[in-house]
């Protein structure tokens, strides 16, 4: 659920004590559904959607949106034929998107990590901006698989580990600002960011991780990667056109 970090204010800090992913979302859940269902003001809409649907396999018996957050993606996937259950462990995203005028699907409060689903329930699963924001994310990763049935995929979108890693230095013109990792790229820390645009303030907590522990959690728990694509700013004038902002993967699970 991490925003674009364009042209908005944004005040990053590291958070040295442990919190608790999940009520830190559910915290600010009012702001992200007004920053969320902006017309055009997240970067899903600006770019993002178009980089991760085409990834998606086509509609079969169940699809499965893990941190379904508001419900977009469980919409835009249920105008595409798919037959959608979402998930999420906040009571006020839950509740927003099985509300929504066009939601269709069903939408269950749950926890990622302990999916109230039995086993080969699904024949696709999604995770769109979620598991970085997920607290026991392998143990979400090991969910996915239980309820995925063999050589099925799995299709994530998360904040690419280099946009975490680290921030722009102050340069000479935007264009050309240093991009600096001053932290270690393998130690795992909690962050929020705060974002001011348009009128919209959100507070997105998240967690940086190195790529491998992505990596590995898809191959410990019996997934086979596809397709990697880095997804980055798509203005060349923009700094954050140099970097990728995020990372989608599809895996089939083998």
């Amino acid at each position: 659920m991490t925003p674009w970090l364009g042209d908005g204010t944004v005040r990053h800090s590291a958070w040295h004590n442990v919190i608790v992913l999940r009520d830190a979302w559910e915290a600010n859940a009012e702001d992200w559904i007004a920053w969320s269902r902006a017309p055009g003001h997240d970067s899903y809409w600006r770019f993002h959607r178009d980089a991760f649907l085409p990834l998606v396999p086509p509609p079969g018996r169940l699809t499965l949106d893990i941190g379904c957050g508001e419900g977009r993606v469980g919409r835009d996937l249920t105008s595409l034929g798919h037959q959608i259950v979402g998930i999420d462990g906040s009571p006020t995203m839950a509740r927003a998107a099985a509300t929504h005028p066009n939601s269709k699907g069903a939408v269950l409060l749950g926890d990622a990590a302990a999916l109230p689903l039995q086993d080969g329930i699904a024949d696709c699963a999604v995770a769109f901006m979620s598991l970085q924001d997920i607290d026991r994310m392998e143990a979400a990763v090991r969910e996915v698989a239980r309820v995925l049935a063999a050589g099925c995929r799995f299709v994530l979108a998360i904040t690419h580990p280099l946009n975490t890693a680290g921030h722009f230095s102050p340069g000479p013109d935007d264009r050309s600002r240093p991009y600096v990792i001053e932290d270690s790229w393998f130690e795992r820390r909690s962050l929020a960011d705060t974002c001011e645009r348009d009128g919209f303030t959100m507070t997105f907590h998240t967690e940086h991780r190195p790529l491998g522990d992505y990596t590995d959690a898809l191959a410990d728990a019996g997934f086979l990667i596809e397709r990697v694509r880095e997804v980055s700013e798509p203005e060349p004038a923009d700094k954050w056109h140099r970097i990728p902002l995020f990372l989608h993967i599809r895996a089939i699970r083998v």
